[in-house]
């Protein structure tokens, strides 16, 4: 049941990013507050989509089933820090990323108060997120867990006092 309404949430998701294609252009200019979203239209709707592509591939199935709905499978901690790969942005196929240096990129949007609602800012989730990406920095510290074993004392001496 609650894979079934992940799915449908999904698809009811992408068909409306696919409905409202033409105009998405002019929602990001006002939404995000850039203006370069609309004065590059077709570059921008290009990029869009791609962005919706990518998100078929499971984001979005991950959004609706592990960071709106229950979370799955979340370790105990996860260490790492971001290298600006771009690998988490759906394969650098996210339409908010822009490349600052050669092997180096950055969110357009990463200030937006928007952005939080996005799968953006809970990567990595779990261990399925960074093998998915690729992610070179990022890996899940295994619990160990603590076994503790009955103290052994030591055998008692008899006195050697004598009265």
């Amino acid at each position: 049941m609650r894979e079934n309404l992940i799915k449908a949430a999904s698809n009811a998701y992408l068909g409306c990013l696919c409905l409202f294609l033409p105009v998405m252009p002019l929602l990001a200019s006002l939404v995000f507050l850039r203006k370069k979203y609309l004065l590059q239209y077709r570059s921008t709707a290009r990029k869009l989509a791609i962005h919706i592509g990518a998100l078929r591939e499971g984001p979005v199935n991950h959004y609706f089933g592990d960071v709106m709905g229950n979370v799955s499978a979340v370790p105990v901690e996860i260490q790492g820090h971001c290298t600006k790969c771009g690998n988490c942005c759906m394969d650098r196929r996210c339409m908010f990323l822009e490349q600052t240096d050669e092997n180096e990129y950055q969110c357009g949007i990463y200030h937006s108060p928007f952005r939080r609602f996005s799968n953006c800012g809970s990567f990595p989730l779990n261990k399925h997120d960074i093998e998915r990406y690729a992610c070179p920095s990022y890996f899940v510290v295994e619990s160990v867990p603590i076994r503790f074993a009955p103290l052994v004392t030591a055998p008692q001496r008899a006195s050697s006092r004598t009265l």
